[in-house]
């Protein structure tokens, strides 16, 4: 019978669905569980899809809650593997299934979130407390999955993978074909351009969550300083804000912006909005894994501007194959989005190189490959991977690139 993976993952783990599919391809079961993620991709895709509540923001209580259904989750299901797709879930899986030997947990690293990025107080002081909690659930984990090698660096540094197994992954993937179609199949770009009122103006887009995490009140500060340098030129925000907590740029905010700026909310039709775009900028300040955009954006064939944090250098070579600028920083955000616009060539050939290195580099069938490769191991190990049952022993396993 096919081993079944049971793949946990947040709001947005229907972006998932064509891994779940690919892996069916390599010989196993899926079987998904998400928190408030959309039900009919699901249905559609015929993966079985069980929900439990998980709190984004801080909220201890909640947390302990969330564990409790994770580890009822995986007595109710028994599946041979289990593996988590979100940064609080990377602390939390490995606890929840420390009682269930013959299941082999992974926790995926895709980023140190909110904790890492911000300077606040109760950040740094949290600090701490998260790696403790990933040195206590080590030990409970058959394997660490890490989408970026910065990620996988600090913790060797800070030993909070305690002799277990590793690997890097390259991100999520994506789904080139799949998307390339979804490209071809867009709304047309006059349609488009006619709806959201961008008329014959150059596009700088922007598709993220619009929060200061995120960066957008320096993408606001940047577009203001292009605007004063080319009148033409609109700026597209495309992301949820409202659903965004505290930390949401206020609606007033963006509205200071306007005409250059504009706002369009949560988006289906991203690629059709990429084909519009002249540049993708992308401000992020928050440590998260490999940022889907930046490889859409790159399929795109969109020249881009980001940020150096994290996975975004994983992605994007400084004056290769994009633009990268230090976070928090507007001028010198704003000086690269004019460098592109005032050098079209130079912009597509970086443009094309970026391209070449997601289509090579970030494709879901390299990933779901290496995946199943992993699946494999641990499900041939006499331990089936899980250092638990070794107790502070460990047990033996060797990390690969």
């Amino acid at each position: 019978m096919e081993p079944n993976v049971l793949m946990i993952g947040g709001e947005d783990h229907h972006l998932r669905i064509p891994a779940m599919i690919a892996l069916r391809k390599h010989g196993y079961r899926v079987t998904a569980a998400a928190s408030a993620a959309p039900r009919d991709p699901f249905v559609e895709a015929g993966i079985p899809l069980h929900e439990f509540r998980l709190e984004r923001f801080l909220n201890p209580l909640a947390d302990w809650r969330t564990l409790g259904e994770l580890s009822g989750l995986i007595d109710r299901i028994r599946p041979e593997i289990v593996q988590s797709f979100d940064s609080k879930l990377g602390l939390l899986l490995p606890l929840a299934a420390r009682n269930f030997p013959d299941t082999a947990a992974i926790r995926t690293i895709n980023g140190r979130g909110w904790i890492y990025s911000s300077n606040a107080p109760l950040a740094l002081a949290l600090r701490p407390v998260y790696q403790a909690l990933h040195w206590l659930g080590a030990p409970f984990a058959s394997a660490t999955v890490f989408e970026i090698r910065e990620d996988q660096a600090f913790f060797e540094r800070h030993h909070l993978l305690r002799g277990g197994r590793w690997r890097h992954v390259p991100g999520a993937g994506i789904d080139v074909s799949g998307f390339e179609e979804a490209l071809a199949l867009g709304a047309p770009c006059a349609q488009l351009r006619q709806e959201l009122g961008l008329g014959d103006c150059r596009v700088v887009i922007c598709v993220t969550r619009m929060t200061r995490q995120k960066g957008i009140p320096s993408l606001l500060k940047a577009a203001a300083i292009v605007n004063r340098e080319h009148a033409d030129v609109r700026f597209l925000l495309v992301g949820p804000r409202e659903s965004e907590g505290p930390d949401a740029v206020s609606e007033v905010d963006i509205a200071r912006h306007a005409p250059y700026v504009i706002a369009t909310g949560l988006r289906t039709d991203v690629p059709a909005l990429l084909r519009l775009a002249d540049v993708f900028a992308f401000p992020t300040e928050y440590r998260e894994g490999v940022p889907r955009v930046l490889l859409e954006a790159a399929l795109a064939d969109v020249p881009v501007v980001t940020t150096g944090i994290a996975g975004c250098g994983d992605v994007v070579r400084d004056g290769w194959n994009g633009f990268v600028v230090p976070p928090r920083d507007p001028d010198a955000l704003a000086a690269k989005i004019v460098e592109m616009l005032n050098h079209r060539q130079a912009a597509a050939d970086m443009a094309a190189r970026a391209h070449d290195v997601v289509r090579d580099g970030f494709s879901l069938s390299l990933v779901v490959s290496q995946q199943a490769d992993l699946y494999r191991e641990l499900l041939n190990s006499p331990y089936r991977g899980r250092n638990r049952r070794a107790g502070a022993g460990g047990v033996p396993a060797a990390g690969t690139a």
